[in-house]
C-alpha cells in the first residue's frame, strides 16, 4: 500500500510574506497568534513584511520557516491527510518533531530561535563558509575535502548530501575555497560558494552544539506519534530518548537528506509533501526517487490542490 511522508524546509527557503495566505485561515491564526506571543510583533513584521535582510538573519528566519511550515501543517490536518512518515532538513527536523507531538510549538520556537542565535554566534564573521558542489560523486566531494585538509590542516567536510550530484560542504573559509578547487579538479561541474552567516553542520559548530544540548534537556519531549527520519544518520526515531542527542549531534553533522529520502523509498513512501516555503525539497527528491509523487503546500492554492488530490477531484 502506498505511503505519505511530509517533508519541511530548511534555511534558505525562506521569502518575505510566506504563509500570508494560510495565517489568515482559522487555524493559520492560531499558529500566528503563538508566534507573536513567544516571539513578539517585531518578529510577526519581518516575516510578513520585511525587509529580507532582516528575515535572512538566522535568528529570524529559523523561527519564520517553522511558523510557516507549521501553518500548511494544520492546513493539511484540516483536511485530513494524514502522513506515514515525517522528514525535515536542517532546521526542518524541528518542524517534522512539533508535527509529530514530540514539542509544542510554543517550545519550538523558543528552541529554534536559540539554536539561531548559537549557531550566528558560533564562529567570527567571514572565518567560516559553505558551497555547493555539482556534477561530483559523493566520494570524490569527500576526497576533495580530504586533500584540503591535508594540505592546509584547515576544518572543512561535507554538510548536506542533498541528493546524487549535489552535496554542499563547510568549515574554515580558506579550506572551503582549497575543497572547491579540488572538486573541480576532481570533475565537478560547478563549485558554488553559498550566501551563508555561517558554516553550518561543520565541526566548527560544536561549541554550538554543547550550549544547544542544554536548551533541548530543558524540553518535555514527547515520544513521536509519527516516524520521524533524523538527519544524521538518516534512520527512523519513535521514541523521545533519542531526539536530544540526534539534535546535538546534527548542529555539528552532516544532513544526510538522500539517504533519509533512499529510505522512506525502501518503506514504501511514494508521495512526499513539502510543507512550508519553495519548493527545494520537491526539487532534491524528484532526483533521489524520480517516480515519486510531489506536492507542496506554502499557500491556498497549492492547499487546495493537495486536498483535491487526495480526495480524487
Amino acid at each position: 500500500m502506498a505511503k505519505i511522508a511530509c517533508i519541511f524546509p530548511g534555511q534558505g527557503s525562506q521569502y518575505v510574506g510566506m504563509g500570508k495566505e494560510l495565517f489568515a485561515t482559522g487555524w493559520g491564526q492560531e499558529v500566528l497568534t503563538t508566534g507573536q506571543r513567544v516571539l513578539g510583533e517585531e518578529f510577526i513584521r519581518i516575516l510578513l513584511e520585511g525587509p529580507e535582510e532582516e528575515l535572512k538573519k538566522t535568528i529570524y528566519t529559523q523561527p519564520a520557516i517553522l511558523l510557516t511550515s507549521m501553518a500548511a501543517w494544520r492546513g493539511l490536518q484540516e483536511a485530513g491527510i494524514r502522513p506515514d512518515y515525517l522528514a525535515g532538513h536542517s532546521l526542518g527536523e524541528y518542524s517534522a518533531y512539533t508535527a509529530a507531538g514530540s514539542i509544542s510549538l510554543e517550545e519550538a520556537l523558543r528552541v529554534v530561535r536559540r539554536r539561531g542565535e548559537l549557531m550566528q554566534a558560533a564562529v567570527p564573521e567571514g572565518q567560516g563558509a559553505m558551497a555547493a558542489i555539482l556534477g561530483l560523486e559523493n566520494a570524490k566531494v569527500e576526497e576533495a575535502c580530504h586533500q584540503a585538509r591535508e594540505e592546509g590542516g584547515w576544518i572543512v567536510g561535507p554538510a548536506n548530501y542533498n541528493s546524487p550530484g549535489q552535496v554542499v560542504i563547510s568549515g574554515e573559509t580558506d579550506g572551503v575555497q582549497k575543497a572547491c578547487h579540488y572538486a573541480k579538479e576532481l570533475g565537478a561541474k560547478r563549485a558554488l560558494p553559498l550566501a551563508v552567516s555561517g558554516p553550518f553542520h561543520s565541526p566548527l559548530m560544536a561549541e554550538a552544539g554543547k550550549e544547544l544540548r542544554q536548551v533541548l534537556a530543558a524540553v518535555a519531549w514527547q515520544d513521536p506519534n509519527v516516524p520521524v527520519i533524523a538527519n544524521i544518520d538518516g534512520q527512523e526515531v519513535r521514541e523521545r530518548s533519542m531526539i536530544i542527542e540526534s539534535l546535538v549531534r546534527q548542529v555539528s553533522g552532516a544532513v544526510l537528506w538522500e539517504q533519509s529520502i533512499r529510505l522512506l523509498g525502501e518503506q514504501g513512501v511514494d508521495t512526499f509533501i513539502e510543507l512550508g516555503p519553495g519548493k527545494v525539497l520537491t526539487g532534491l527528491v524528484k532526483k533521489i526517487l524520480p517516480g515519486a509523487t510531489l506536492i507542496n503546500v506554502e499557500d491556498s492554492s497549492s492547499l487546495g490542490k493537495a486536498t483535491c488530490i487526495f480526495k480524487g477531484e
